[in-house]
């Protein structure tokens, strides 16, 4: 059942140690798979992507062509983290959710971490991120960042980096609830056998931590979506069902005297709290972009006057630039007095004079990526790309170096992955998502994001990438 190549060098993988041992979290789910053969796993899968069609998981996918909408592909063996990891992530996703919140409060604020010279002023005002609009704001209980999903990789060694932090709006998390659904169909001897953490109530908390935005007693809660055609409409339709609160789009939105209301057939229904999947700058047209067609005219100064509550609010975007990106230990430091629980993977500044020869010289060993690119779109992995390629994204890099920043390619850890009717090795990363509320909550586990392709580093569903269910074991 296992391809005979399955072990590599140099790669840690999740399942099996170098030597080729199966490690301890994973002996229940290996015994399981040998006892039922290859024939009834593949059979397994099949049963479980049918489930997964008929749920209606789809994405949308932008070409150049083209705009077409798919089913997420989806692995039907488990990514298994133990418990003694698992709270170590929480613990060091907790630590940078905090620091960077007080960042957001500061940079937008007095200003502290600029006046201490900490991160350079032209770094921060440079960022598309950094929102002058949001400058004097005092969000809801002083929380900038309230749903965050924050990119996980291990390295060679099997130690987890932090690759990158979304604080804008993340998505993810409605195939992380659905795919748990299926798994428990799939294996439900397992889920009896296992003490695998719950992900099922994250529309409750999602909703407990919206509703903690507000100081009405039942704050009437709306998910804005931009329409049909978002890439991730699934899953704003997905969460606004779960919590049982209202779907709208822009258009379905009107200011007047500086409060929010719904548009409905027995006329205007005031709206409290607004968890928003719309871009910043496409949000108001009075206030950022005028040519935005999907904002309502009003709606940020309704923010400001704290008549409707923004998660995330407005201006987090700065806190998920790549470059600032680089600073998050010594912005853990400077705000916790502590050093980052999760390092992050080592970070070139094409900005700086010394870090930009570097990368030039060395592109054909780097991953180097634009500052506030996504989807696996606007980067470049070195070792991967011809030698033309390399010399076009050079001349990138060198038109606008701040823009860019480049790390080590990082041999990312596998997991064992059904390809047709054989199980081999293939690249994953994980997202958790994060709720900053009354206090902070992690779902355990997350989304893990497999690269389908045999080699492939890159794991986004853009780019050919599936996911897989993760559970997270109880002590």
């Amino acid at each position: 059942m296992f391809a005979n190549d399955y072990i590599t060098e140099n790669v840690y993988d999740e399942m099996f140690s170098s030597e080729g041992y199966p490690r301890n979290s994973y002996s229940a789910l290996k015994s399981k798979m040998e006892s039922l053969g290859g024939s009834e796993l593949v059979k397994r899968s099949s049963s479980a992507e049918k489930a997964l069609i008929s749920l209606g998981i789809t994405f949308t996918l932008y070409g150049e062509k083209e705009t077409t909408e798919r089913i997420m592909p989806f692995d039907v063996i488990p990514r298994i983290v133990p418990s003694d990891e698992w709270i170590r992530l929480e613990n060091g996703l907790k630590q940078r959710i905090q620091a960077l919140n007080l960042f957001l409060s500061d940079i937008y604020g007095p200003k502290k971490i600029i006046k201490d010279k900490l991160i350079p002023e032209e770094i921060l005002y440079s960022s598309s991120g950094y929102l002058k609009q949001c400058e004097g704001i005092k969000p809801h209980n002083n929380i900038w960042i309230h749903i965050t999903g924050t990119d996980l990789v291990r390295d060679g060694l099997g130690s987890f980096h932090v690759l990158e932090d979304n604080l804008r709006c993340p998505s993810g998390v409605s195939y992380v609830l659905e795919n748990r659904e299926v798994m428990k169909r799939t294996f439900p001897e397992l889920f009896d056998k296992l003490q695998i953490k719950p992900v099922y109530d994250y529309p409750f908390h999602l909703r407990s931590m919206l509703e903690n935005l507000s100081d009405e007693e039942n704050p009437v809660i709306a998910v804005w979506t931009p329409g049909v055609f978002n890439s991730a409409y699934y899953e704003h339709s997905f969460l606004a069902q779960k919590m049982g609160v209202y779907l709208v789009e822009g258009s379905d939105l009107v200011v007047d005297n500086y409060k929010v209301y719904m548009k409905t057939t027995k006329g205007l229904k005031k709206i409290d709290v607004i968890y928003r999947r719309i871009d910043d700058t496409f949000m108001d047209p009075e206030s950022f972009r005028p040519d935005s067609l999907l904002g309502v005219k009003g709606i940020f100064e309704a923010f400001k006057r704290g008549n409707v509550a923004l998660a995330n609010a407005p201006g987090t975007g700065v806190a998920d630039d790549k470059v600032l990106y680089s600073f998050v230990p010594e912005i853990i430091k400077y705000y916790l007095g502590e050093e980052a629980i999760i390092p992050n993977v080592p970070t070139y500044l094409c900005s700086r004079e010394k870090d930009l020869k570097y990368v030039l010289d060395n592109i054909h060993n780097l991953v180097v990526k634009a500052a506030n690119g996504a989807g696996g779109y606007g980067m470049i992995i070195g070792p991967k790309a011809s030698k033309q390629e390399q010399e076009e994204f050079k001349l990138l890099v060198q038109e606008d170096p701040r823009n860019y920043i480049a790390q080590p390619v990082l041999n990312l850890s596998t997991v064992p992955t059904l390809i047709q009717d054989k199980i081999e090795a293939r690249h994953v990363d994980l997202r958790p998502f994060i709720l900053y509320g009354k206090d902070i909550y992690v779902m355990p586990g997350g989304l893990t994001r497999v690269a389908l392709r045999k080699g492939s580093l890159v794991v986004n569903s853009s780019q050919g990438g599936g996911s897989k269910d993760t559970w997270v074991l109880s002590s």
